[in-house]
């Protein structure tokens, strides 16, 4: 069943969480641990992340540098294939405009089709970290909006050069991401709203939220985007906070909010277990608030915070 059959037929929220792809050179174990330690939550799907390549610089010894460009979790694909024959858990790569090339694109969903994977996450993804703004890679996209119509063109039988398939194409689903304190290079909410809704109209079945602490904004964004006419589900993405440097390092990676009644609570913490088991509360108090809204999904982050998901997952699930 596709993701958004999961979500529309479960008889309660549903679960899902993300994971991050094993860095290059390292085994798929803790992957595997991290879906063991959630499955009995009867996770509908699992998204895998995709990480593009990046410039590093390596001492030759000389006194010369040598740029290198390395891609550091490779495999989203093949993660996904081996999670899928593992557990038969439906799997949701995410399919990015940063770092790839049209063509490029073009043999991830060749590989995904194959593999008979047909669910996707489709997102503009991250500049890279020597960029000052965001640059697509050759051909590559500037937009999420612009790799859906690729990624149409591809379910219809059409390459990027015009070329047909020769064989029926794979029905991609996908979803697409949102944004509740607005995306950090949208002008205003306004903006973000209208782009979200052509990313609707242009094939999105669904969207999930960056992370956020504050449901009010989740509710409001919620609201905004139900009156500028977005039908589709909007699946809230959660994290539960886990560490004291949190207080400062969230609002600045993911430009959110920390709310001041949880901040003020932080502050009162001594060390990163009393943080890590108020971030705990604080994620039952969200989530419960969610699921009385009637929210057909709840996303969880993964990354670094498995345990305390599985804590969460126990009391609310």
């Amino acid at each position: 069943m596709k993701v958004i059959d999961l979500i529309n037929s479960n008889g309660q929220t549903a679960f899902s969480f993300e994971i991050l792809p094993p860095l290059k050179g390292t085994g798929i174990e803790k992957l595997y641990d991290t879906i063991d330690t959630l499955k009995e939550f009867d996770p509908k799907y699992i998204n895998i992340t995709t990480h593009r390549s990046e410039y590093v610089y390596k001492d030759l010894g000389n006194g010369l540098f040598q740029r290198n460009k390395v891609r550091r979790r490779p495999g989203t694909v093949a993660v996904a294939a081996a999670i899928k024959n593992k557990y038969s858990i439906t799997v949701v790569p995410h399919i990015l405009c940063s770092g790839y090339t049209q063509e490029e694109t073009e043999y991830v969903l060749l590989d995904l089709q194959f593999l008979g994977i047909t669910d996707l996450l489709v997102l503009r993804g991250d500049k890279a970290k020597h960029e000052s703004s965001f640059i697509p890679e050759g051909n590559g996209y500037h937009h999420a909006i612009e790799l859906q119509k690729q990624i149409n063109l591809f379910i219809q039988g059409i390459f990027v050069d015009g070329e047909q398939l020769r064989t029926s194409a794979q029905p991609f689903s996908y979803g697409v991401a949102c944004y509740p304190e607005k995306h950090e290079e949208a002008p205003n909410m306004d903006t973000d709203i209208y782009w979200l809704k052509k990313k609707m109209e242009a094939g999105a079945e669904y969207a999930v939220t960056q992370l956020f602490y504050d449901n009010r904004k989740f509710f409001d964004f919620v609201d905004r985007a139900r009156q500028a006419g977005i039908t589709i589900p909007i699946i809230p993405g959660i994290k539960p906070f886990a560490k004291l440097s949190q207080l400062s390092m969230v609002p600045k990676t993911f430009k959110v909010d920390i709310p001041e009644e949880l901040a003020k609570e932080a502050i009162k913490c001594k060390d990163d277990a009393s943080a890590k088991q108020l971030g705990i509360e604080w994620c039952v108090k969200q989530c419960r608030e969610l699921m009385a809204h009637g929210l057909p999904s709840i996303h969880f982050y993964s990354i670094g915070a498995v345990d305390s998901i599985k804590e969460v997952a126990k009391i609310i699930y």
